[in-house]
């Protein structure tokens, strides 16, 4: 027993700190996710599978269908997350303190030779706050940032879908109750050149459709086989867009491994300190209390008061 006027520091499985995730993945985030996935896997992917009379082969002209489906889909993430009680004013807070965060990191770098220090942030925030955060975060902060940067264009919806992505691939990594220190830093480093390189790849898919009829070895050629158009594909990225994936996987890596201990402990100690996992219980102000022991009943101050004479 504790002595009076004492705190009890409870026990060590009290104390231990378990990950708290403001979007938590019910079945309804799930499948709302695995929509939008299959949304921008299609959105990406489709002119391999284009036939050469088609109207229409690249995605020029469907980046405003792209984006005025995305932002729906990206309602219905939250919504969803509403639903399976993993969302709150306080997450929806937290979201537009890390978008803001992140759209004024990418300017600093401006995309310059691939160095965009907005990734490192994405990659932590995925980890910390959870897939089904991490897949809002990064889509809201492209959007913001190209708002900011005057980077409104028709890639401006597939870059909301790959870095949503990044984010919510880092909130899958394994370990996240477990693993912390360097070991935790060298995965997320690792996941971070790994993304930062596959975030390229996947853009280019984007604007490699452009280049159709241009009779090179890397250009698109609406109606080839797919294995065809894939090899071009590849060779495409090794030669145009490789000195940029490096680049911003080195930077990534490089900011993770010297901010991210600061960074991590800092999410962490916000999502702890702002209980978003809490459940409020309410009592009734008029239920009676307990009544006072009768051995420690105060004296009244005439009784405790001696007589005058």
């Amino acid at each position: 027993m504790s002595a009076p006027g004492t705190v009890s520091k409870g026990t060590a499985a009290e104390r231990r700190v378990r990950p708290v995730r403001p979007v938590r993945l019910g079945p309804r985030s799930v499948a709302a996710l695995a929509l939008v996935s299959a949304v921008g896997v299609a959105a990406f992917g489709w002119p391999l599978f284009a036939p050469g009379d088609a109207g229409v082969t690249t995605h020029a002209a469907d980046a405003p269908w792209l984006f005025a489906a995305l932002l729906p889909l990206l309602i219905a993430v939250v919504v969803a997350t509403i639903a399976d009680t993993g969302l709150d004013a306080k997450s929806i807070a937290m979201i537009g303190v890390l978008a803001a965060a992140g759209a004024a990191l990418r300017p600093l770098g401006a995309g310059t030779a691939g160095i965009e220090p907005m990734f490192f942030l994405m990659v932590l925030s995925g980890r910390v706050l959870g897939p089904g955060f991490g897949f809002v975060l990064g889509s809201v902060s492209m959007f913001a940032s190209a708002l900011l940067t005057g980077g409104v264009g028709p890639w401006m919806p597939f870059q909301m879908l790959a870095m949503g992505w990044v984010s919510m691939g880092a909130g899958l990594l394994p370990g996240p109750s477990r693993l912390r220190g360097r070991p935790e830093l060298a995965l997320l480093a690792a996941y971070g050149a790994v993304a930062s390189v596959l975030y390229g790849t996947v853009m280019n898919l984007q604007g490699w459709t452009l280049m159709q009829g241009m009779a090179t070895g890397i250009s698109y050629v609406p109606g080839d086989p797919v294995g065809e158009n894939l090899a071009r594909f590849v060779a495409y990225c090794l030669a145009t867009s490789l000195g940029w994936d490096l680049p911003r996987a080195v930077v990534t890596v490089l900011l993770t491994l010297a901010l991210g201990g600061t960074v991590l402990k800092a999410l962490r100690r916000a999502t702890r300190r702002a209980a978003f996992d809490a459940t409020a219980v309410f009592e009734d102000p008029t239920a009676a209390r307990e009544p006072w022991p009768q051995s420690e009943e105060p004296q009244s101050a005439s009784a405790s008061r001696p007589e005058q004479r």
